[in-house]
């Protein structure tokens, strides 16, 4: 939904309030206070309070450094329900949740916002294509979304509808804080209009017989009588904040691309429908809704209200508004980075810190389309492989910023290598060595066992990298370091044949057993450094070194400091963490089910031959 407005418009020569004056409101930067958050836990996880600590963001990517009693807000898109949860949403919110983790590991207060957004034209239309309500629609679609988070460990703190009461009430005080401002007019207009992205569209960005080049669909000529937004006015304002905060947009190149649209030109947009009747309806027109973007947007505030029944826009902002990060897509980044703050200006709102504009999704290097029938349901995903396994793949294979391609071959090979090999199998024999040689007791503190030892400075060193990394929001760079702390582990456990060392007895033994208590200590940070992109099994690698799920849940940042294990600490029976993904078996077992089954087929007739003759 990322096209530029084309509007023709006469105004009518007045503005609904004579004020056309500035907001002069210096731009805020920084966050405000809250109460600790209740955190939704799927599959019995739970958080616990943990102590604040300082959080040395790095100034390159515009997250920059906050009071320990600040909270880190960051929000998904909230979810066009016309269709059900696709692998596009998915990717974006398990992107979110890994920040979110990483955060809360740091000590932050964290409010991670997500949510469904259920008005619009299309809405409507997909409700009476399944012959229920828009209502009914909206209710079935948005607990799908909550369902498939729950699927995929997704620790969201507020999830917000649309449809919702109280952001209902935000809307409208929103809307009507910028009709104080002067910043809304009434204007006929007349354009070529996107049903899908519920948008105008300039007609030099249109494909050939004028289709949308997002939706390969031809766009529909319109003509309405519709309230506008000033956009226009806050052009200068806009360039001055990008220039003053290039942090603002991430990565670099979206910010270049959205300065060039700033640049061209920006064109005021409509913001109601009069022919949509499911919508928020303009305080002063009942004839008309307001339009899906304007409404949207503000449910990243309207999260925020704790109070369901008489929220206010006040009381919203002052429980965590501005936002940390919008993480979105960059087909919606003019929304985000162009329309929204606008919007924010006029109502003397603190813009948020960082948009974060992702890339697009491929399957096989082609784009997905239920047309090419090569779209991937995330559903389906979870189901087969499992939640960290899907998590694992797209943080790790695609770059945060850049598209990235899936493909099933990749997807077993690197899962396999990474989470079955490199973590599981290097957990599970250090355990078996240690039970049938030390009785699952470790004979000495991690510490002493690393003195003098290189191995142990290698790894403090990556988990250095992988904590810059996670701040920077280069998610598969942080999972590349922390996976190299396996790596070494697995080199160092070859290198050094513990399992030939054992059997010599005296001085041989006792450098085995520190061996083992060297790599059990590596298991031990990767599972506190890699628990924001894999939360489940973390906690099983965890469990297995002797720790309870509560003690996993209080673990914070400071728990991939080298030393952790202790003399006499008992592990768990070893146990596999991860199974390898074994497709080859099951297409065999498909394979031979198929033959038997077309044995049986090809007696029949035969017999059937006989009895006819």
């Amino acid at each position: 939904m990322a096209g530029r407005a084309h509007f023709s418009i006469q105004r009518n020569g007045t503005l609904l309030l004579s004020s056309s004056s500035f907001f002069h409101n210096s731009i805020n930067f920084g966050l405000t206070h809250l109460k600790n958050p209740n955190f939704f836990r799927p599959k019995g996880l739970s958080y616990s309070s943990r102590g604040a600590l300082y959080c040395s963001c790095s100034a390159s990517n515009g997250l920059e450094k906050q009071l320990s009693s600040d909270p880190f807000v960051l929000t998904t898109p909230l979810y066009y329900v016309n269709a059900p949860p696709h692998m596009g949403s998915a990717y974006t919110t398990i992107a979110a949740d890994a920040i979110a983790r990483f955060q809360r590991l740091l000590g932050k207060k964290v409010i991670f916002i997500t949510g469904t957004d259920e008005h619009g034209e299309k809405i409507a239309t997909a409700a009476a294509a399944s012959g229920s309500s828009p209502s009914e629609h909206c209710d079935v679609v948005s607990q799908a979304y909550k369902e498939l988070w729950k699927d995929l460990d997704i620790a969201y703190d507020k999830f917000i509808r649309t449809t919702e009461s109280k952001h209902e009430a935000i809307v409208k005080e929103f809307y009507a804080k910028v009709l104080a401002s002067g910043d809304i007019y009434r204007a006929d207009y007349e354009g070529l209009y996107c049903v899908n992205c519920e948008e105008y569209k300039d007609e030099k960005e249109l494909l050939d017989n004028n289709c949308c080049p997002m939706h390969l669909k031809p766009c529909v000529s319109r003509k309405e009588d519709n309230y506008f937004f000033a956009l226009s006015k806050y052009q200068k304002r806009l360039e001055d904040t990008l220039q003053q905060n290039p942090g603002f947009v991430q990565p670099s190149y979206r910010l270049h691309e959205v300065q060039g649209w700033i640049k061209g030109g920006l064109r005021d947009f409509s913001i109601s429908r009069a022919a949509v009747d499911w919508g928020i309806t303009v305080p002063n027109d009942t004839d008309q809704t307001i339009y899906v973007w304007f409404d949207a947007l503000l449910g990243y505030i309207s999260a925020l209200s704790e109070d369901k029944e008489h929220s206010d826009l006040q009381s919203a902002i002052s429980s965590g508004w501005p936002a940390s990060l919008h993480l979105i897509g960059k087909d919606i980044l003019r929304f985000h980075a162009v329309y929204w703050p606008a919007m924010l200006m006029s109502a003397g709102l603190d813009l948020p810190k960082m948009v974060f504009g992702h890339g697009f999704l491929t399957k096989d290097g082609m784009k997905m389309g239920k047309s090419l029938g090569n779209t991937i349901d995330p559903k389906s995903l979870v189901d087969r492989f499992d939640s960290d396994a899907v998590r694992y793949f797209f943080l790790r294979e695609v770059e945060l910023g850049n598209d990235g391609d899936y493909s099933e071959e990749r997807f077993i090979n690197i899962v396999n290598a990474n989470l079955a090999n490199t973590i599981g199998n290097l957990l599970n024999r250090t355990l078996g060595l240690l039970k049938k040689n030390c009785n699952s007791t470790l004979p000495v503190d991690s510490a002493v066992a690393a003195e003098g030892n290189t191995f142990k400075d290698s790894a403090e060193d990556l988990v250095a990298k992988a904590r810059t990394e996670y701040e920077n929001l280069a998610i598969s760079s942080a999972c590349e370091a922390v996976l190299e702390i396996g790596n070494a582990g697995n080199l160092y456990i070859n290198e050094r044949a513990p399992w030939s060392l054992l059997k010599q007895g005296g001085d041989a033994f006792e450098a085995a057993t520190k061996d083992l208590v060297i790599v059990l200590e590596a298991m031990r940070i990767i599972a506190v450094a890699l628990s924001p992109i894999t939360p489940s099994l973390c906690l099983r690698v965890y469990e297995q070194l002797g720790y309870t799920e509560e003690q996993f849940n209080a673990a914070t940042w400071n728990e991939t400091k080298w030393g952790g294990l202790k003399s006499g600490h008992v592990m768990a029976q070893p146990r596999p963490v991860f199974a390898r993904i074994e497709v080859q078996k099951e297409e065999e077992d498909v394979a031979q089910v198929v033959k038997k089954v077309s044995k049986k087929k090809a007696k029949i007739p035969q017999v059937q031959t006989v009895a006819e003759a």
